[in-house]
């Protein structure tokens, strides 16, 4: 019998389901509670109760009702507003869960699911060797790919066998007190605790870091391309709409996996969520380039981005060659460059800093803007007319591009002057065909103005080619990444040139080479084997003497260089309008895409934005733009709130310097990207 007293007017039952990790049945606990007892007080009271001697530090309560964490142990329950209906569970913080990589292989391991997003993938990364963490996120796989998956299992009658790579009994070996760690504070390698040597600096970077050396080398290690008959059963977009399906599970990363019903053991996808790849270095991130390199190998064989025939050779042969080198001894070198300790390098700069070492060029970039000027071949496509290229004298200098009716005329006035700030640049090129083409869409109140130039050679191209793509971001030639980006463009159009031999063409490796492992089935469709094999055989000669990483360098290189990377599509419909249309989000701008035809409408750049905001209540984004530019949508394929991070998480990762070196604000992070629901 319970006391009169004890049922004073503040005191009441309290129901807590206790989740044992070992158990399969969950006990139901009844504690006596008042509203001034603090949270930590009722897990005491309860441990006290439950009597049973155990590790309680990693267990917390979660309140199912209103679907959140009870983590702020001296809170009373009065301030929380539990009251005697509150369900409460008290579980596990850290559950197992398991992850699909970008190179398809699953890892299973415990994570967070108390906190946020954010965080719980920056220890996701620590564990996986992979810096940066702030450029990937965790993602629901669309209802599209788990229709193919359950109807491929359902037509499979031998049972399927995951194969899965369990981290969660790795030995940690470094993060112990006796070990100081494998790396001193300059990243340098010191040793492998276990036998001595020393550790290659690839291998570990995080010094708590569960991998061992068999399993780094699952991860950094590109592995033999799956069969034509597997590729052809994964699903694959076939419109933009389709794209856009597949960005609509995004996790939130304000919020934690609990409170967004991902339940233990449940699969998830790690994905680079943000295409700006932040001080990609050879020496540290093996694992990070690797999982970057697969990212982009599949979205080009599941054809979610789409590329030339001539590209997809290029991609094909880079792809043969990385699945050789993986097989020889050569893989087992991460990097062909000497270990140079961080100290020195940062003093040689420092050195050069001090003496003036590239002051000139400096100052020579303040004071003298270079401009371009030479006979290029203008057309701008009307309705019912033929693509007739015309030649002018054209003049790029600054941001602008003007032409003229000869080089005589140069002095005068032009006959018309482009402001390519803003603009979209397409390349339009085949290099077999010697066609060196940059396709030009200008921004105007109405939509876009398309103009084509066409280029005589490589080189010329080039240099156009890259003083387009800096003008658009709003920078000039004097800029220190345009002659970075005119080496670029060159080295890509050599990887397309094809240079006929006829020993490729009659290796007897084409004969086993399997070719369709290397394009998308629908190229695969289009060509027999032996003709497949003997272009992939030609393309590679151009890219047959690179090294591993280099090779996986260019692939990323040339995936960035493709004119739809890194935008990422959703299904909106804007404010009067009566249609659907879709939004593009990238690393730098919106475009407004038509749906029916996929052509750009309109381009908003991020630097010409004022602020955006949510109305939450009608989930709506409304963004203003300088030149009282201003415009609102809503989102149909996914919530409004993946939009709206999407646009803070590009905002956010602009800020970073490499003088922050491996920290983060995170605070600022969830400033601009969380909204306020």
């Amino acid at each position: 019998m319970t006391s009169s007293k004890e049922y004073g007017s503040n005191s009441w039952e309290l129901i807590v389901t206790v989740d044992h990790q070992y158990e399969e049945e969950q006990k139901e606990f009844t504690l006596r509670v008042a509203g001034d007892l603090h949270i930590g007080g009722v897990m005491l009271k309860l441990v006290e109760q439950i009597n049973l001697s155990r590790d309680w530090s990693d267990y917390a309560l979660w309140w199912e009702q209103k679907n959140c964490w009870l983590l702020k142990t001296h809170w009373m329950l009065d301030k929380c507003g539990v009251q005697a209906d509150a369900k409460l569970l008290f579980t596990t913080q850290h559950k197992m869960l398991r992850l699909c990589l970008p190179n398809m292989k699953t890892v299973r391991l415990k994570v967070s699911f108390s906190s946020v997003v954010f965080k719980a993938v920056s220890d996701i990364c620590k564990t996986l060797n992979i810096r940066r963490s702030e450029e990937l996120s965790l993602l629901k796989q669309s209802e599209d790919t788990l229709k193919k998956k359950k109807k491929k299992d359902k037509n499979n009658k031998e049972p399927v066998i995951e194969d899965i790579l369990n981290l969660y009994n790795s030995p940690v070996i470094s993060g112990s007190p006796a070990s100081p760690g494998l790396f001193s504070k300059t990243m340098t390698p010191i040793y492998d605790p276990v036998n001595g040597t020393p550790v290659p600096s690839t291998m570990t970077w995080f010094s708590d870091s569960p991998l061992t050396a068999p399993n780094c080398s699952i991860l950094a290690f590109s592995h033999p391309n799956c069969s034509p008959e597997t590729l052809a059963e994964m699903y694959q977009p076939r419109t933009l709409a389709d794209r856009a399906k597949l960005n609509a599970g995004w996790l939130d990363s304000s919020r934690s996996l609990m409170e967004q019903s991902v339940q233990e053991d449940d699969q998830l996808l790690l994905r680079f969520k943000y295409y700006t790849f932040f001080d990609l270095n050879p020496k540290y991130d093996a694992v990070r380039i690797n999982q970057l390199y697969e990212q982009a190998r599949w979205a080009i064989l599941l054809e979610e981005i789409d590329c030339t025939e001539e590209e997809m050779l290029i991609f094909a042969a880079l792809q043969y060659h990385l699945s050789k080198l993986s097989l020889s001894s050569e893989a087992q070198d991460f990097t062909h460059e000497s270990e140079v300790d961080e100290v020195e390098a940062a003093l040689s700069n420092l050195e050069v800093t001090l003496e003036g070492g590239k002051m000139d060029n400096i100052l020579e970039d303040i004071t003298d803007i270079p401009k371009l000027a030479d006979n290029l071949r203008l057309f701008r496509p009307k309705k019912l007319t033929l693509k007739a290229f015309k030649q002018y004298w054209f003049v790029f200098k600054d941001t602008s591009v003007s032409y003229f009716k000869n080089k005589e005329a140069g002095h005068g006035e032009p006959i018309e002057k482009l402001n390519l700030k803003g603009c979209e640049v397409v390349p339009d090129v085949n290099v077999a065909g010697r066609k060196f083409g940059i396709k030009l869409l200008i921004p105007v109140a109405d939509g876009m103005n398309e103009v084509y130039l066409r280029c005589d050679n490589e080189n010329q191209y080039a240099c156009w080619m890259a003083a387009c793509v800096l003008a658009a971001k709003g920078r000039t030639m004097a800029d220190s990444s345009y002659q970075p980006e005119v080496h670029k463009i060159l080295s890509f159009l050599k990887m397309k040139n094809r240079t006929t031999s006829p020993q490729a063409v009659s290796d007897p490796e084409s004969m086993d080479m399997k070719p369709e492992r290397f394009v998308s089935p629908r190229y695969a469709k289009k060509y027999k084997s032996k003709q497949l094999a003997a272009r992939i055989l030609e393309a590679h000669q151009n890219v047959a003497q690179m090294p591993l990483v280099e090779a996986k360098l260019r692939f990323i290189q040339a995936w960035q260089s493709l004119p739809e990377f890194g935008l990422t599509y959703y299904i909106v419909r804007f404010k009067g309008s009566k249609k659907d249309d879709l939004l593009g989000i990238s690393y730098n701008r919106l475009i407004r895409i038509d749906a029916a035809t996929g052509d750009p409408i309109t381009t908003w750049r991020f630097s010409s934005m004022k602020q955006w905001n949510v109305n939450w209540e009608i989930r709506q984004v409304a963004i203003e733009f300088d030149q009282n530019v201003s415009i609102a949508f809503t989102c149909l394929s996914a919530d409004c709130k993946i939009v709206h991070e999407y646009i803070g998480g590009y905002i956010f990762l602009s800020t970073r310097s490499k003088d922050q070196n491996e920290t983060l604000d995170e605070d600022l992070f969830h400033k601009l990207t969380g909204g306020r629901e």
